[in-house]
Order: structure tokens, then sequence, then C-alpha cells
């Protein structure tokens, strides 16, 4: 299909100073749990983004000195010539496409907190972070106050880092000033409180950066274009800065020194207000914010807002509010987003749900990113996948699929994809298994757009391949009836479902008196599908993700009391997507009451029995045989209710699967070779995580053991070779 010539504005090449990108598509820098130690994870990924299109693709923040050392999270450096050695890589494979490349610097402060280099940064003043350096810990880590000649040693440090990103062939530079980072320090008088000529006046404040941004590109001249990324607004009022006065002032008094502004709001603590999760955000979220930038400078303007729709993009880009599309989630959802659009197969593009898992897990530290949407996201190098082209099916064997929930609708697609003949069953009458409930939920809406593009997707290949079927709203298959369907392969994934009787990770035993067929006791599933609820809820919960708080707000909302008792932090995962905050807020300000570290002893009509889960004793002493060596929790209390949510654990619905196993030796003659289980069938997880499982037997199908996945390659350095050109490997340690 052709381009629709109404996008032909965001296909238009624009300069950049001394570059030229050659469209409005550009992939901000963001995190994908790469750094610079596996360089190969991160040249695939970003490579594969502009081979999809993307005009510009930039590394994560890429620390500028060992001072800035943001472990437990991943994040690339640029401290010598052994990263540069690793960072061209991604130049190198970025440029084969035709598209720019950018390196972030980045320098933390005390938001950076030194755990494996055991170094302090400096900052205008000391303060100790408000950002959870180490998860869970915010306050933990402090910066030391900067001299005249510290300052001056920092402002050298960006232009050294500068100088290398240039020889490592980068074609933009961008001093990362958003997210309460590095010169944002020295510009927010929430952080500076300095009384010399680098603190008070916003003349002062805006010292540091400028100078800095003056020296760079001094020693880079023209080599490079100059970018920095500035978050015009940090969301604190007056007390911050603010867009119509720090805000503005700075984009007027810096654009000489730029060739392009990356602009954003908020700060790093709560940065879920510049990366929103759908729950609370829709797209182009920014705009009220960004739409005053072009006021104060004639650079061009790159903005945020999870781009996902192209009438958007369109909308903004032709309104002049931003002149370049920017993005990271919707280009990890989506790869080849701009080509798709380019080759006129919007209806083919993965829409980024807005979930933030990929977030989660850099916030969590120490592990590669992933994506509900796009299940090869930072699998392109350690397993050879590509988003958009698979290996065509080795053998003709067919394949029936008992379930099209987000496991076996994407197993279904790729091997469709791969040119399977495949049966797609399933008891509802959409696909999507519980996505379906969960896009019902107060904010969830967008995460149906996993179910739609699995289904147009889906729809798509039946029509290229028509012995290829999709049956939904049939009676649940018996083991009998899979039998003697004829498939070649078999492959399960029914999910699965909540306990119904409040067995949960702290006893591995049902609560007392939970049971869900009574009529007032209800697990999540059986709230979906319609039971009544009384006036007075109370929700009792182990789990730490999204379900506990996202019901809490449904009945608050319509009129319902309700009380959550929670072992865990209401929500405890969602700190991680970035949703916790604005939850936790949303929490108090529907009424909800919330009880936390608690436990349910025991249920009864009209009732829970309730105590804290640390109100035994403290002190342990041997008791002999069969007795706690505790002190026992006295901390039981009866609390009235009508109805009471169980929301403890999750258990596989994997009894067609195991009853399967048991009459193995009934396959051959029914000419069934495999019986494979997937996604919340073989272990209950989150959507990211089911949605690959399925994607990765859909790719592994004929390996020697598909139903257990094969080692990833893995990025090793070599014992006794140097990591830094520079070294001498002599003098490395040897075994």
């Amino acid at each position: 299909m052709a381009k629709d010539p109404r996008f032909n504005i965001l296909f238009t090449p624009l300069k950049i100073g001394s570059k030229t990108i050659r469209n409005r598509f550009y992939q901000v820098p963001h995190c994908n749990g790469a750094g610079t130690n596996s360089p190969g994870m991160n040249m695939a990924h970003r490579g594969i983004k502009a081979e999809g299109g993307w005009g510009a693709v930039n590394t994560e923040q890429c620390s500028i000195h060992p001072e800035c050392d943001d472990t437990l999270r991943i994040t690339a450096r640029i401290w010598d010539k052994g990263d540069m050695r690793n960072l061209k890589a991604m130049v190198d494979h970025v440029h084969s496409h035709g598209s720019l490349a950018g390196c972030e610097l980045f320098y933390g402060g005390p938001h950076a907190p030194g755990l494996e280099t055991r170094t302090i940064s400096r900052g205008p003043s000391q303060y100790n972070s408000d950002f959870a350096t180490v998860p869970g810990c915010p306050g933990f880590t402090y910066n030391h106050e900067a001299d005249k000649d510290e300052l001056n040693r920092l402002q050298q440090q960006y232009v050294d880092a500068a100088l290398r990103a240039r020889d490592t062939g980068f074609d933009l530079v961008n001093v990362y000033g958003a997210h309460a980072y590095g010169p944002m320090q020295w510009l927010n008088p929430y952080y500076n409180k300095r009384t010399d000529e680098y603190g008070g006046s916003f003349a002062n404040r805006a010292r540091f950066w400028i100078e800095t941004l003056e020296k760079i590109r001094k020693a880079v001249k023209d080599d490079i274009a100059l970018v920095t990324r500035c978050a015009v607004d940090t969301l604190y009022g007056g007390k911050g800065v603010e867009i119509g006065e720090d805000g503005l002032k700075f984009i007027e008094l810096a654009s000489p020194y730029l060739d392009l502004w990356d602009v954003n709001i908020g700060d790093i603590t709560e940065w879920g207000e510049d990366a929103g999760p759908s729950r609370f955000y829709q797209i182009g979220h920014e705009n009220d914010w960004i739409r005053h930038i072009k006021q104060a400078t004639t650079k061009p303007v790159v903005g945020v807002g999870r781009y996902y729709d192209p009438e958007k993009m369109l909308q903004v880009v032709s309104s002049g509010i931003i002149d370049i599309i920017g993005a990271a989630r919707p280009s990890i959802a989506d790869p080849w987003l701009p080509r798709k659009i380019e080759e006129g197969r919007i209806d083919d593009i993965r829409t980024c749900i807005g979930c933030n898992v990929c977030i989660s897990r850099w916030e969590m530290g120490g592990v590669p990113f992933i994506c509900t949407q796009n299940a090869t996201a930072g699998e392109e190098y350690r397993r050879g996948w590509h988003p958009e082209k698979f290996e065509p099916a080795k053998s003709t064997k067919d394949v029936l699929i008992v379930g099209a929930g987000p496991a076996g609708s994407e197993c279904a697609r790729v091997l469709m994809e791969r040119g399977y003949v495949v049966h797609l069953v399933d008891a509802r009458d959409k696909i999507g298994g519980y996505v379906n409930d969960v896009a019902t939920l107060p904010g969830l809406g967008e995460w149906s757009f996993h179910r739609d593009y699995r289904q147009t997707q889906l729809e798509k290949l039946i029509k290229k391949n028509k012995q290829c079927q999709i049956a939904l709203g049939q009676k649940r298959m018996t083991a009998d009836e899979i039998l003697d369907y004829g498939a070649s392969r078999v492959i399960i994934a029914t999910g699965s479902k909540w306990s119904t009787n409040g067995v949960n990770h702290r006893t591995h035993e049902p609560i007392p008196g939970a049971d869900a067929s009574l009529p007032h006791v209800l697990t999540p599933d059986q709230v979906f599908e319609g039971k009544k609820v009384g006036k007075r809820v109370m929700i009792i919960n182990y789990d730490p993700y999204y379900m506990a708080p996202s019901l809490a707000e449904r009945f608050a909302r319509a009129g319902h009391d309700v009380t959550v008792a929670t072992v865990c932090g209401l929500g405890a995962y969602m700190d991680y997507t970035l949703e916790g905050a604005n939850m936790q807020r949303l929490i108090h300000e529907l009424g909800i009451k919330v009880m936390g570290e608690t436990a349910c002893s025991k249920v009864e009509p009209g009732r829970v029995q309730l105590h804290n889960i640390w109100g035994d004793g403290y002190k342990r002493e041997f008791k002999g045989t069969g007795q706690l060596p505790r002190r026992e929790n006295t901390s039981h209390e009866w609390h009235e209710c009508d109805t009471v949510i169980l929301i403890t654990s999750r258990r596989s619905e994997d009894s067609l699967y195991r009853e399967l196993k048991a009459r193995k030796a009934e396959w051959e003659k029914n000419g069934i070779s495999d019986v494979f289980v997937i996604g919340d069938a073989e272990a209950p997880r989150i959507i990211a995580d089911a949605t690959f499982d399925g994607h990765r037997l859909g790719r592994e199908i004929e390996d020697a053991d598909p139903q257990h996945q094969k080692p990833f390659k893995r990025e090793q350095r070599a014992w006794g070779t140097a990591y830094n050109p520079d070294e001498n490997p002599e003098l490395e340690w040897r075994l």
C-alpha cells in the first residue's frame, strides 16, 4: 500500500545544525538494559529502529565519568576508549540504515548512587537524593557541593565526553538536563541553594548549563549537532522550574548554542509525569506545556507524549507544537512504526499500551527491559529475533492451540507468520483471554491494544492461508476431543484463575472460611463475571500489582465503602511502572481505607478477622517440635463487611494439559507428535511474559526440546583481555 499523502510532512528531512534528519521520527534516549557491557544487544535493538524508519536513534543515558555511576540500574558509559569501541557497534548499525546516531551525556549527581565505583558526585549544593536510587530507599545517597575548581572540572568532563562521542561517530550529542539530572540541578532552585555567581538569580542558576554548552560547542565546533534535553517545567510550582518563568527564559537564553531542543516535563522522583502510564495519561499529555516552546526559539524542537497514532503526530507537527516526533515506548512496541506509516500499513502498527512494564525492569535494576506488545524487544541480538521477519516453517505439521489469550494468540500469530497451519480455539467470543477483563478496569482501556493487534494480524494471516482457522465461542475442549482432532501438535494455553479459597504466598494454605462458592466471597474472576457485590467491600490482598487497587477504585467510584487489607504495599509493583504515586493519591482521594502489613486470619458471613503480619514476637527460642519458636500473634481483630474479595494467588488452569500428558501412550495412534503448555497455563505471570512465552514457542517449535527454552547468546568479556585498548593486558589478573 502507498503512504497517505497527508503524512508527507512526517517524512520531510530537516536540518539539525550540520546534520540532516531524514524524517521527523526521533527515538529519544531511553534505557534498555544493555548499557555498554552488552554492545550486541544495544546495537541490534537500536539498529532495528533505524531499519524501521526512525530518522534519529539515541543511546540511553550515557555516563560521562565514574562519578556518575547508576548501578544497580544498567546504563551506558562513555568513560574511555573501551566504551567508545562498544558504542561504535550501535553507531555503525544505525548509520547503515541512513539514520543519525545520538549520544546522551549523563551526570546524575546524587541521583546516581555510585554503588559500583563507590565515588561521590558533585552538584551546586549538598543534598541527598529524593529519588529512590536504591529501589525503595529515597534519601539514600548524597553528593558533594562543588567549589569553583570542581565546577570547572565537571564542565570539562562534559567536554571530554562530547569529544569521545564525536570520535565514536555520533552525529548528535545531547546534554541531559531533564529528569532533574546534571545541569538541571544547577538551574532548579529546588536543588541549587548557592549564594555565589552560580546560584540565586535565574541568570546565575543558568550559568553552569550555558557555560557547559558553550565549552562543548567550542570543542566540537560543527562536527556534531548539539542538543540539550530540558525539563521545561519540573511540576513543583514556584519551588522549581516553571514553563512561564525559568523554563521559557532558559530556552531563549541557551538557543544560540544549540541545534535542537529535546523537551519534556517533570523530574526523576516522579518521572511517570513524563513517561506517563496510560492509566493516567493519554497521548500528547505534555502538549499544554510543550506548545509554548516555539515562542522562545527558532531552533527545531522534539517533544514526547507516547505518540503512537499517526493522526496525532500529524496534528502536532502541522500545528507547529513540535517539529519532530520524539518517542521511546512507542519505538519499543513497534521499531518499524515510521516504516509502516510510510508504506500505508497503519493497521499493522503494534500500538504501545502505556503499561510501562518496559520501565519497570530498569527501575528494578540489573535486568534487560521487556515489552508487553513486542516480545522481540531486547531479544534482537541474544535470540536473533526480528520483530517483522520470521524463519519459514520447517515442517508441514499442523498445530492446534487451545486458548486465545496473550500466549495462545501470540503463538498462533508467529506460527502463521512462519507458514504453519494453525487452528486457534477459545471459549470466549473474543481473542485476548483475561486481557478482555483487565481492559475493563479503570484506566486500563488502552491495554486492549494488545488484543486488537493480534486480532487484526490473525485475521490477515487467515486470509493468506485459508487452512488456518480461529474458532471462538466454543465449548471447552476435552482431552478426548483433542486426541480426535487430528492435529500433529497441540499447544495448551488455557490461562489461570484466582484462588477461590485464599491460598496465598505467606501460608500456602487456604484462609479459613474463604470460599468463593458462598454469596459473600468473590474472586476477581467472579467480579468480571458479574457476581453481586455488597455495600461494604473488604479486599483481601496478597498480590503486588494492579488488581487490588484497580478493583478498589472501581467499587469506590460505584459508591461502595471499600477497605483493602494488604500484606504488601498496595500496588507495590506499580512503583516500578511509575503508576504508584498517582495511584496512592487516587486511593486517598476516593476515601478508600488501606490497612497495610495486614493479613486475613478467617472469613465469616458479615465479617473478617485480620492481623498485623508482624504481630508475633520478635524473639525466637526453641520450644520443641510442632511449636512456633516465637510468641503467637496477638493482633487478631474482627472487621465488619458485606463482601470479601480474595486477591491472594493464581492457579494455572492446566488440568487439560496434565490429562493429555497422562495419556501420552495415545498420541501416536492419533497422529500427535507433541503437546506443549504455555503462558499462565504453565505458570501465572504478567501479560508481557505470557506473550513472550507464546512467541518463543512459535519461534523454537522445531527445536529439540521446544517446551524448555534453549540458552541465549551471552555477551562476556574474555578473561585476560583489556577492556580499554589503552590498558596493558599484561596488567590484568589471570587464572
